[in-house]
């Protein structure tokens, strides 16, 4: 028996719960308490289809997909599912260089748009990388890209979230790497369209303290990733972080928005999908 597997055993009975089951009398799988909405990233399940992992996700109580692009979103809408967060330009490319504002932000612009004719809730954006550049003078660069843009945002009533990325063994130089710089930007553009997207795997990876920065820069956070470390796999016995403490901290801070389940599967995809979901279901 693992760790939890006994946990969740111990809950169950300390609850007086007894194991919801379907007509056949199999134990139900997925989402039971709710207090966390959880979506998947889809580029992790390369192998399966995205009809089959998106009839699957619905099955066991996932809002939506991360990173979906429109031509997807009459599948999600199929299954009752939503894009919870929009793609727009590329990582290594982004706002810290003002050469780049023209393209990156007609681009935000577009999936600002499309995200808010179809009414979902999140558009990511990139830092881009350091290339050089003064993390200071990045972070003006951003800022004044951000708000030539983040008027439309909260006049469409979508959220623009920058993804916080390690810049120590997954994208190497990328300059919105470390909690405290992302927050800075967040309260330098002063809207409540503008937050941070904030991976849990690339900053336990680049920063570790992942329950007290998650505490201290709540109003900063829009959005939250997840992935096992080491390896950016399942959740499971080998790894460092221990997801249900995390996923209550979450919850205690009052977050409404989405956890995106974005490792990458070494077993059978929707079983482990299933599991990760479970843990996270606090």
């Amino acid at each position: 028996m693992t760790r939890r597997n006994m946990l969740g055993a111990a809950g169950a009975v300390a609850a007086g719960i007894g194991i919801a089951s379907n007509a056949h009398g199999q134990e139900q799988r997925g989402v039971k308490k709710g207090r966390i909405q959880q979506s998947v990233c889809k580029w992790c399940y390369g192998k399966t289809s995205f009809e089959d992992l998106a009839a699957h996700s619905a099955k066991i109580g996932l809002k939506g997909f991360d990173l979906a692009g429109p031509g997807e979103w009459a599948t999600l809408k199929k299954y009752g599912l939503i894009c919870t967060m929009t793609p727009s330009h590329g990582i290594g490319k982004g706002l810290n260089r003002i050469q780049n504002h023209d393209e990156c932000l007609a681009q935000i612009r577009k999936a600002i748009e499309n995200t808010a004719d179809a009414g979902f809730p999140n558009v990511i954006c990139f830092s881009g990388n350091r290339a050089g550049m003064d993390d200071e003078e990045g972070l003006k660069n951003c800022e004044i890209a951000l708000k030539k843009v983040v008027g439309l945002a909260e006049e469409k009533k979508v959220t623009i979230c920058m993804e916080l990325l390690n810049s120590k063994r997954n994208h190497a130089d990328y300059m919105c790497d470390r909690t405290h710089w992302g927050a800075k930007l967040v309260r330098s553009v002063g809207s409540p369209r503008f937050k941070l997207l904030y991976d849990i795997y690339h900053m336990q990876v680049q920063e570790g303290d992942v329950i007290a920065t998650i505490r201290e820069f709540k109003d900063c956070i829009g959005h939250y990733h997840t992935a096992g470390v080491p390896g950016r796999n399942e959740f499971d016995e080998t790894q460092e972080l221990y997801y249900p403490p995390i996923m209550k901290a979450i919850v205690d801070t009052g977050f409404t928005g989405y956890v995106g389940q974005e490792f990458i599967p070494k077993k059978d995809p929707l079983t482990s999908l299933t599991e990760a979901v479970e843990i996270c279901d606090v």
